[in-house]
């Protein structure tokens, strides 16, 4: 059931005194902006990755949403050219230079994950500058 910012349990890092969840902007769902590059600033600062995925399918990345959910950490979806390509189908054409499938795919991608995310409860980003 889906409640108003989705419900997060506060997770203090350890030898921390501020989560990650109380970096101004962050919420469930897709950090993009501000909000994206404090928490980057805020995990480097206080020793922790952001891990990144490179997903080729709906389920790849539910299951990276699903691990993130269940560990209560913010999760990087990524798309690389193939894996892009992958996501939209490998009998469209991705010829060098135009790459068509292989942008389809990311975008594709990039919104399905825009409307999932929020439903896992922690924050994601979305990387799709290797295609």
């Amino acid at each position: 059931l889906f409640r108003k910012a989705y419900h997060r349990p506060p997770r203090i890092l350890a030898g921390s005194t501020m989560a990650f969840w109380d970096v101004p902007g962050v919420k469930a769902g897709v950090v993009t902006g501000d909000a994206a590059w404090n928490l980057y600033k805020f995990a480097k600062e206080k020793g922790f990755a952001i891990p990144a995925f490179n997903c080729t399918s709906t389920s790849s990345i539910n299951a990276v949403l699903e691990a993130g959910k269940k560990l209560n950490r913010p999760v990087t979806i990524q798309f690389s050219e193939g894996g892009a390509a992958f996501f939209a189908g490998k009998g469209l054409p991705n010829e060098k230079g135009k790459l068509q499938a292989s942008i389809l795919g990311a975008v594709c991608g990039a919104h399905y994950v825009r409307q999932v995310a929020p439903a896992y409860g922690i924050p994601v980003f979305v990387h799709s500058d290797h295609c």
